[in-house]
């Protein structure tokens, strides 16, 4: 119900999209799902593909596109995700789904984030989003997967819609989203 009723500015924005990233709106990535199986999640693409002389990606506040600045800033970027929960691989709520490359430096605790499908919104999200340290959202992760509820479910929608639309915590600083977990943060 949720995608027919955004099904308007879904297609707007890979219209837009289309047209601005040379035929390829949606990012794609590999990460690790409920039990760490393996899915591809689904996003707007909001930056480019730039490289410079020796081929290496340009930083990330070099490709970020005024409309991906924007899809960002309101967490549109993150709607193609209604497909991975339509799938099955995903949640409304839960723990967001990280790189496959954080896997080995997570401790015992921290793994138990995978104890549930992955989310579109979370407590983290919610709570400090980008603005908080690694440290901080995998206990927020924890906290949730400890009191999953309908209501505490409830709350986390609420306050996800309120965030979207004051637009906190999008980003760590203004040239960096979030810092890479190196297992010590």
């Amino acid at each position: 119900m949720l995608i027919l009723m955004l099904l308007p500015i879904l297609l707007v924005l890979t219209v837009v999209l289309f047209i601005q990233n040379s035929g390829q709106p949606f990012f794609r990535q590999e990460r690790p799902g409920y039990k760490e199986r393996p899915f591809f999640v689904m996003k707007f693409k909001s930056m480019t593909d730039e490289r410079d002389a020796s081929g290496k990606l340009l930083p990330d506040h070099k490709r970020l596109t005024k409309t991906g600045a924007f899809i960002r800033k309101t967490s549109l970027d993150e709607l193609p995700q209604l497909y991975n929960v339509l799938r099955g691989e995903m949640s409304i709520v839960g723990p967001r789904p990280l790189l496959f490359k954080y896997l080995p430096l997570y401790s015992k605790e921290q793994r138990r984030r995978h104890d549930v499908k992955p989310g579109i919104t979370g407590w983290a999200q919610v709570n400090g989003r980008n603005s908080i340290s690694w440290k901080r959202k995998f206990e927020l992760d924890i906290y949730y997967v400890d009191g999953q509820s309908f209501g505490l479910d409830l709350k986390i929608l609420w306050l996800t819609i309120q965030k979207v639309l004051k637009r906190e915590g999008v980003n760590q600083s203004a040239t960096r989203p979030m810092q890479p977990f190196n297992g010590n943060n």
